[in-house]
C-alpha cells in the first residue's frame, strides 16, 4: 500500500474539533495535530466563540494541504454553534410564517457568517418530513409534511445559501420522518412501502437536488422496501449507488453522518463500518471513530478487494472539487447590519400565542422553570434567557421553585421539552407533567392566573391539555427563551 493511499483515504474522513467552555479548543490539539499530519479532507466543528473559530478556521486551512472541508451545523443559524454569532429559530418556526423570503434570507445570514468565520459547509437543511408525532427526532427542525411545499422551500433555502459561496447539505437521505426510534440509540428501520417513500419522502431531496446542492448527509436507518439486506442507508449501495446516484442522478458529494452512532456501528466496529459506508457509496464521513484505526482499516480493505480504488479515486475528487469550489478568496458578503438586526427581531416575529391573550405582567414576574430534558445527554443552554431578557426590559423577574407573595401578578411555568437526539421518546414525564400541574394548582389556589410557555416543539406543551394562555416559542435556544421573555411583556 502506498503512502498517496493512505493519504487519500485520509482525506475522505472528517474528524470532530469539540470546544470546551472552559479549555476553548486546547483538549483537541493533539487530534487535531495528528489529523492535519495524516491529511484529513476536512473537520467538523461543534461550539467556540466567533473569533476562536475565525482563528482556528484559518490556521488549520494555512497547516493543511490541500483545502479543507470545514462543517457544521447550521440549521438554526450560525448562534446554533458558536457564540456570538447570530441565533435564529427552527426551520419549523421560520416557515410557519409562510414567507418564504424570511427563509432565504435566514440562510444568506446564516451562509455569511459561517463565511467570515471560515465554515464553508452547513449541514443543513432539513428535507426530512414531519410525519409522525411519534418520530423522536425532526419535531421543529423539518420544513413540514407536505412534501411538494417543503420541496419549495428546500430549494429556495439551498439556492440562498450556495450563493453566498457556503456548501449546503440535504439531509437525512432518503428520509427519517418516519422512524419512530433514534439511531443516537439504536439500530432503526423504516418499514414503509418503496412507493411511498419515493412519492412523498424523496420529493424534497429530488428538489434540492435539481436546485444544485453540493451534498447529501445519509440516514442512519434501514429501509427494508429499499435495500432487502436490512443494511442502514448509509452502508446501501442499492440506495446510495442506485437510488441515489443512478436515478435521482445526484454527482456531488455524498456525506456519511456521524459514524459513531449506533445506528450505523451496532453490530460492527465503527472502522468495519466507515468500510462500508466507502464501499455502500458515501465520499466523506463524519467522525469516523479513532483516525489511525479506520484508516489501517481502509487499506486493508483497498488492498483485499472490498474497497474499489476508482470509486476512491472519484470521492477524493469530488471532495476535492466541493473544497475548491469554496476555497476562493474572501471576496463573499459579510453580514450586514441590517442583516443581523432582522436576524435578532426573527425570533420575536415567530413566537404564537394559543388560548390566549396573555395577561399584563406585574412589576415582580415569578418564573418557574420544569425541564422534561434535564435527563438527556448533550450541549443544551443554560436555562435562564427568559428572565434576562424581562429584567432588561426593566421588569423584576425571578426564577422560583414555586408561587411567592412577593408577586400578586400571573404566575409563569416555562416548560422545556422537545425532540432532542438520545431523547427516545415523545411523550412528557409523568414527573414532568406532575409538576407543571403541582405548580398551576398552587399559583390559582393564590388567585394568580398561569401562563405557560413552551420552549420546544408545540406538540410536546399542548401534551398538558391546559386551558391557560401559552406562548409557543418552538424550542429551549437562548434566542427563543430571550424571544419569549419580550413576548410576556409585550403591549398588545
Amino acid at each position: 500500500m502506498s503512502e498517496q493511499s493512505r493519504r487519500d483515504l485520509a482525506q475522505l474522513l472528517l474528524p470532530v474539533i469539540r470546544w470546551n467552555a472552559d479549555r476553548g479548543f486546547t483538549e483537541a490539539r493533539a487530534l487535531i495535530d495528528q489529523a492535519l499530519q495524516l491529511g484529513v479532507g476536512g473537520f467538523l466543528l461543534a461550539g467556540g466563540e466567533q473569533d476562536g473559530v475565525r482563528a482556528l478556521a484559518k490556521e488549520l486551512q494555512l497547516k493543511s494541504r490541500h483545502p479543507l472541508l470545514l462543517a457544521a451545523e447550521l440549521e438554526r443559524g450560525a448562534g446554533q454553534q458558536f457564540a456570538g454569532a447570530t441565533g435564529l429559530p427552527p426551520l419549523a418556526a421560520i416557515t410557519a410564517m409562510g414567507d418564504i423570503e424570511a427563509l432565504r434570507r435566514a440562510a444568506r445570514l446564516t451562509a455569511r457568517e459561517a463565511r467570515t468565520m471560515g465554515v464553508n459547509w452547513n449541514l443543513a437543511p432539513v428535507c426530512d418530513l414531519d410525519l409522525l408525532a411519534e418520530n423522536p427526532l425532526i419535531g421543529t427542525r423539518a420544513m413540514g409534511n407536505d412534501a411538494r411545499k417543503v420541496a419549495q422551500l428546500v430549494q429556495a433555502w439551498i439556492e440562498a445559501t450556495q450563493a453566498e459561496g457556503v456548501m449546503a447539505c440535504a439531509k437525512h437521505f432518503p428520509g427519517v420522518g418516519r422512524a419512530t426510534r433514534d439511531p443516537h440509540r439504536e439500530a432503526v428501520s423504516v418499514d414503509t412501502p418503496a412507493d411511498q417513500l419515493k412519492e412523498l419522502d424523496l420529493h424534497p431531496f429530488r428538489a434540492a437536488i435539481s436546485g444544485g446542492v453540493a451534498s447529501v448527509m445519509t440516514a442512519h436507518v434501514a429501509y427494508p422496501a429499499l435495500d432487502s439486506s436490512r443494511a442502514p442507508a448509509t452502508l446501501s449501495r442499492e440506495m446510495l449507488q442506485w437510488l441515489l446516484r443512478q436515478q435521482l442522478k445526484f454527482d456531488n458529494l455524498i456525506v456519511a453522518d456521524v459514524m459513531t452512532l449506533p445506528g450505523v456501528c451496532e453490530g460492527r466496529a465503527v472502522a468495519d463500518a466507515c468500510v462500508q459506508a466507502l464501499r455502500g457509496g458515501c465520499d466523506v464521513l463524519l467522525a469516523p471513530g479513532d483516525l489511525d484505526t479506520t484508516l489501517d482499516a481502509l487499506e486493508q480493505a483497498l488492498d483485499d478487494g472490498t474497497l474499489d480504488p476508482e470509486r476512491v479515486k472519484q470521492s477524493v475528487r469530488r471532495r476535492l472539487k466541493w473544497a475548491q469550489w469554496v476555497s476562493p478568496p474572501n471576496d463573499w458578503r459579510r453580514p450586514s447590519g441590517a442583516d443581523t438586526a432582522w436576524g435578532a427581531l426573527l425570533a420575536d416575529k415567530v413566537l404564537r400565542i394559543e388560548q390566549g391573550p396573555i395577561p399584563p405582567m406585574a412589576g415582580v414576574t415569578e418564573v418557574a422553570l420544569v425541564d422534561d430534558d434535564d435527563d438527556v445527554e448533550g450541549r443544551r443552554p443554560d436555562r435562564t434567557g427568559i428572565v434576562e431578557a424581562m429584567r432588561l426590559a426593566g421588569n423584576d423577574a425571578r426564577i422560583v421553585s414555586a408561587p411567592t407573595t412577593a408577586s400578586a401578578g400571573p404566575f409563569v411555568i416555562a416548560l422545556f421539552a422537545d425532540y432532542l437526539p438520545n431523547k427516545g421518546r415523545c411523550t412528557l414525564r409523568e414527573d414532568t407533567v406532575a409538576a407543571v400541574r403541582a405548580l398551576a394548582a398552587q399559583a390559582e389556589a393564590m388567585h394568580r392566573q398561569v401562563v405557560l410557555v413552551g420552549l420546544g416543539d408545540p406538540r410536546w406543551v399542548q401534551q398538558l391539555a391546559m386551558a391557560v394562555p401559552t406562548v409557543i416559542a418552538w424550542n429551549g435556544d437562548r434566542v427563543m427563551q430571550q424571544a419569549a421573555g419580550r413576548g410576556l411583556l409585550r403591549k398588545r
